[in-house]
């Protein structure tokens, strides 16, 4: 049985994960430096 499919597939899922991963943390910063800008501007 050939392997590379399911190699393949491991690192695709892997990276769509840390994607995912990077685009949530990169959302969850803009919104912290906009919460701190308006305390800021208080």
């Amino acid at each position: 049985m050939n392997p590379w499919p399911f190699v393949s597939a491991a690192y695709a899922l892997t990276g769509l994960g840390a994607a995912g991963i990077a685009w949530v943390s990169w959302r969850a910063m803009r919104r912290a430096e906009r919460a701190a800008e308006a305390l800021r501007r208080r």
